[in-house]
């Protein structure tokens, strides 16, 4: 079956609203959606209301991408059904909004220093109620002609190493897990060859990912080589992880994945879309 654990709205980073993001899964047959924005979940509750009034046998899984610190990198960790009105969900958020206001003022001081003035309420103005991140500076730049393109946003201001790259004070790897499974949720490790460990130090990340309660790792996400699933594939087993699969969908562009991935490859592994299963949930 066609599967989707790894999702972006425009109320983080992704181009596509969250009931256009529903309506295309559902054009596209995809069975099980869940959406993933970057530390908040107000595109899934966009998409809920929308998803409540079509018909068709599509689950939608709340979910949500955490930013984490963990041996002095930023991880991505994926929460996969997990009770947005839980108190510990609740005070989550509130956190990582606090967290990612802050790093914009930070932004946008940098960028005031290099002359760019106004650029906090221009980021403000272009995010609305989406969460507040470096796209919507590089979209306020592109608004008032000081680059012609997001892309030359990044290259030159926004992008690792550059003026606008202001790390945030995220909580730390086993605060965000513990935030995940204690509102009933799957702790997930996200696109875990991005971050280009070795593999002693992949390694690490998944024991001490998994002694704070995580279960599940991200086998694919977006596109990747047979071999880099494989291998993947080969640490699930190894350490007795669920798997995921996602597209990591953002946008329509050249070298993204479209949405869907197809669950049956993986049928010798444990999916984490098993815990939605019809069997897996009857009484």
């Amino acid at each position: 079956m066609l599967i989707d654990f790894h999702t972006h709205t425009s109320a983080s980073d992704g181009a596509l609203d969250p009931c256009e993001l529903v309506a295309r899964a559902l054009a596209s047959n995809i069975e099980q959606l869940a959406i993933t924005d970057h530390d908040t979940m107000v595109g899934y509750e966009a998409a809920e209301a929308y998803h409540r009034q079509r018909p068709g046998g599509m689950q939608l899984i709340p979910g949500i991408e955490f930013s984490c610190q963990w041996s002095g990198t930023t991880i991505h960790i994926l929460g996969l059904g997990v009770d947005r009105a839980c108190p510990v969900m609740c005070n989550a958020l509130e956190t990582m909004s606090a967290a990612r206001v802050d790093r914009g003022e930070k932004i946008a001081k940098r960028l005031g220093a290099r002359g760019f003035d106004g650029a906090l309420q221009g980021a403000l103005a272009q995010a609305g109620d989406s969460q507040l991140g470096r796209p919507h500076f590089a979209a306020w730049m592109v608004e008032q002609g000081h680059v012609p393109d997001q892309d030359e946003a990044f290259n030159k201001y926004l992008g690792q190493g550059k003026t606008g790259d202001v790390k945030a004070f995220w909580p730390e790897l086993a605060e965000v897990v513990g935030w995940i499974v204690g509102s009933g949720g799957a702790a997930v490790i996200a696109h875990p060859l991005k971050y280009r460990f070795t593999g002693m130090k992949l390694r690490r990340l998944i024991e001490d990912f998994m002694a704070a309660g995580g279960s599940g790792i991200e086998i694919v996400s977006g596109r990747q080589t047979r071999d880099q699933v494989a291998h993947l594939g080969r640490l699930a087993r190894q350490y007795d992880l669920e798997v995921s699969l996602g597209s990591d969908f953002h946008r329509d562009a050249p070298y993204s994945a479209e949405l869907g991935v197809e669950s049956s490859a993986f049928d010798g592994l444990r999916g984490v879309w098993e815990r939605w299963s019809p069997t897996r949930q009857a009484p």
